[in-house]
């Protein structure tokens, strides 16, 4: 004959069985429920990259304007659109509005052509603009003046009319 004890420690042990199996059945019919959802389509496209045109200022020859873009592609929803774009009204204009140039200091004065130069080097293109790789610029001289000794001279003509004033 059993004692109560096993008996109890069996019945347990079948509660335990029945919810674990219970609990297995219960997971299965869920994930079995789902759809599996199938991985989002990567969409090819057939149209080509944006070509723009250069930055045309709304009004003068700088500040803000816009520049058209176009694109090839049988299936492109958008082949053409429009910009708003800026033109920073302290570049040089000679070198194209949308080509920054770093230069370097002026060079001595050619006496022969009464002109002094000066190099300047890419720093910057807009929206992949078409720009020279280094560009000359050239001004007159100007005036040919012996500024160390005017300024020499001035800066004593003050300290003698602050020594003028301390005097009063």
């Amino acid at each position: 004959m059993q004692t109560p004890q096993y008996l109890q420690q069996r019945r347990k042990f079948a509660a335990a069985f029945l919810a674990f199996i219970f609990i297995l059945a219960a997971v299965g019919t869920t994930e079995a429920g789902k759809k599996e959802k199938p991985e989002k389509k990567v969409k090819k496209s057939d149209c080509g990259e944006w070509q723009w045109s250069v930055c045309v200022p709304t009004s003068g020859d700088c500040g803000l304007g816009t520049r058209e873009g176009t694109r090839t592609g049988a299936e492109c929803k958008q082949t053409m659109k429009t910009q708003r774009c800026k033109i920073p009204c302290n570049w040089k204009k000679q070198f194209g509005a949308e080509c920054k140039y770093q230069f370097q200091a002026w060079g001595e004065c050619d006496l022969n052509t009464a002109l002094k130069t000066r190099t300047g080097s890419l720093k910057r293109a807009l929206h992949n603009a078409d720009c020279q790789k280094t560009v000359t610029i050239s001004k007159p001289c100007g005036k040919l003046t012996k500024s160390k000794p005017q300024a020499e001279s001035k800066k004593k003509k003050k300290e003698g009319k602050k020594q003028e004033k301390m005097l009063d």
